[in-house]
């Protein structure tokens, strides 16, 4: 499908948690839930690009070597691009609070208390920041 809008969010990982960012309740799409920091990929834009742009304006940080990783969404009008991230400059703030009220370290035992952008945002926070099987 041609016409998916490309999304770039980054997995922050730090002493097996992962960041979150709850969705502020007043946003269009997805509103009043948690979800990984990123957004839209722009014209002319890579999804490296975009995750880098992304963390900087939300998260005040500039992250190192985004790796890819696999996530999987239910919602058909997004092509998702997800980078693994375990290294960035800066102290993490939430400088975007009109996108998100708040920002959340969870571990993957607390992933069932929270309501989820998708079902995909825990199978990947699970295989990044859960026990080794």
């Amino acid at each position: 499908m041609a016409d998916r809008v490309p999304i770039a969010v980054a997995v922050l990982i730090r002493d097996g948690q992962v960041l979150l960012a709850h969705r502020h309740q007043r946003r269009r799409w997805y509103p009043d839930c948690w979800d990984l920091v990123g957004g839209h990929v722009e014209a002319g834009e890579t999804p490296e690009e975009a995750v880098r742009r992304e963390c900087g304006e939300e998260l005040g940080v500039e992250i190192h070597d985004p790796a890819p990783v696999p996530l999987l969404v239910d919602d058909p009008t997004l092509r998702m691009h997800a980078f693994l991230v375990t290294r960035w400059d800066g102290e993490v703030v939430n400088a975007a609070p009109a996108e998100h009220d708040d920002l959340r370290w969870v571990s993957p035992d607390e992933l069932p208390g929270l309501t989820l952008v998708h079902p995909g945002v825990a199978t990947l926070v699970r295989s990044v920041a859960g026990p080794p099987e």
